[in-house]
C-alpha cells in the first residue's frame, strides 16, 4: 500500500507514525511525507526511521502512483484532493474548517465517477464524533437529535482554526431547516470524561452539522459546540494575542444522540478523552488503512458517519491504538 501524508505538523506527524507502526509490511517503506517546511518533514521521517521518506511535493509523491493521500495540512485542500484523484488515489482529509469541508464535498460526483472515496473530516471532531454517533444510534429505531462538542486543540494550526471558528458565520440544523446563528453564542454546560468534567461550550463555525445531517437525514436537530473561555470569546474577532502552543494539551469530545427505542424515548451519551492531535492521527491512519483494504467501499465524498457503517470494528481498532471511548451511564435530571 502506498500512502502519502501531506503535512508534517502535530497531526501529520501522528498520522505517519500510526501508519509506520501499523504492522502491515505493505505500508512499511511506502509512507511519504510532504510539507512546505522540508526540514520539518525530514525531521519527522528521520524520527520514524526507514519506513518513512520525504517527497518534494505532492506531484512528486504521486508520480509513481499512490493508493491513499492523507491531507493533514491547514488551509484549502480541494486542489490537493483533485491532484490525488487525478493520480488515482483515495483521499482522507482531517480538516475541521467548514469552508474546506464544503469544497471537498463538492468533489462527490468526480470521486464517484473515478470510483474513489474522499473522506472529509477524519479527525477527532469531525471524524471520531461521526463514528460515535453511528454507534450510539445503532440501538435506536429513530434518531431525532445529535449534539456534539469538543474541548481542546491540536497543534498551532488547530488553535488558529479554533480562534477563527468562534467568530465566523455558522449554521446549524434546527427543526428540519438550516438556521444561521452567531458563533460564540448558545452557552451550554457540557460534561466531558474526567478529569475535564463540565465545561462551557459555545456555537462555532464547524463542518459537523453538515456531515452529521448527511449521515442522519431524519434528525430534526444537529448542533456542534466547542469549549471556550470568556477570553476566547472576547478576543475571537481580533488577531491571536499570543502564539499558540506547539501541541495541544489534553482534550475531549462528547456525542449525545437522542431518539426513540420503540415507543420509549432514549438518550445515548459517549465521549473520548485524549490529546486531539494524537486521536486525530489515529483516526486518519485507520481510515486510510481501511480504504486501502477495501473496508470503506462507498465511493464519493462524505464524512465518516456515512462510510463507516459498522462502527464497532473501527472503534476496536482505535482502542488497540490507545483511543478509547467511554459511555455515560448516569441519569439525566428531571
Amino acid at each position: 500500500m502506498r500512502i502519502v501524508v501531506v503535512g508534517a505538523g502535530a497531526v501529520g506527524a501522528r498520522v505517519a507514525r500510526q501508519l509506520v507502526v501499523a504492522g502491515d509490511d505493505q505500508v512499511r517503506g511506502t509512507v511519504q511525507l510532504v510539507d512546505p517546511d522540508a526540514k520539518r518533514a525530514q525531521a519527522v521521517a528521520t524520527s520514524l526511521g526507514q519506513p518513512a521518506r520525504v517527497a518534494r511535493d505532492l506531484d512528486a509523491a504521486v508520480a509513481d502512483g499512490a493508493d491513499v493521500v492523507v491531507l493533514a495540512c491547514p488551509g484549502p485542500q480541494r486542489r490537493l484532493a483533485e491532484k490525488a484523484l487525478d493520480a488515482g488515489a483515495h483521499v482522507v482529509s482531517t480538516t475541521d474548517d467548514p469552508r474546506s469541508a464544503t469544497a471537498l464535498l463538492d468533489l462527490d460526483a468526480e470521486a464517484r465517477e473515478r470510483n474513489k472515496t474522499v473522506v472529509v473530516g477524519a479527525g477527532f471532531m469531525p471524524g471520531l464524533t461521526d463514528v460515535l454517533a453511528r454507534h450510539a444510534a445503532a440501538d435506536l429505531t429513530a434518531v431525532e437529535e445529535i449534539h456534539v462538542a469538543k474541548a481542546g486543540t491540536g497543534g498551532p494550526a488547530c488553535a488558529r482554526q479554533h480562534h477563527w471558528a468562534l467568530a465566523a458565520p455558522m449554521r446549524e440544523w434546527r427543526d428540519s431547516e438550516w438556521v444561521e446563528r452567531n458563533s460564540g453564542s448558545g452557552r451550554e454546560l457540557c460534561w466531558f470524561p474526567d478529569p475535564l468534567g463540565g465545561l462551557d461550550c459555545y456555537r462555532a463555525a464547524l463542518p459537523d452539522p453538515v456531515l452529521l445531517h448527511a449521515a442522519f437525514p431524519s434528525a430534526i436537530r444537529v448542533t456542534a459546540r466547542v469549549a471556550a473561555t470568556r477570553r476566547d470569546r472576547i478576543t475571537a474577532h481580533l488577531p491571536m494575542l499570543r502564539r499558540p502552543h506547539a501541541e495541544g494539551r489534553i482534550g475531549a469530545i462528547r456525542v449525545e444522540v437522542r431518539g426513540w427505542r420503540g415507543a420509549v424515548a432514549d438518550t445515548r451519551v459517549l465521549g473520548v478523552l485524549d490529546r486531539p492531535a494524537v486521536a486525530t492521527g489515529c483516526v486518519a491512519a485507520v481510515t486510510a488503512l481501511w480504504i486501502g483494504d477495501g473496508r470503506l467501499a462507498r465511493p464519493g465524498a462524505s464524512g465518516l458517519g456515512l462510510v463507516v457503517t459498522d462502527p464497532i470494528p473501527f472503534l476496536s481498532e482505535l482502542g488497540e491504538r490507545g483511543v478509547r471511548a467511554a459511555i455515560f451511564e448516569g441519569h439525566a435530571a428531571a
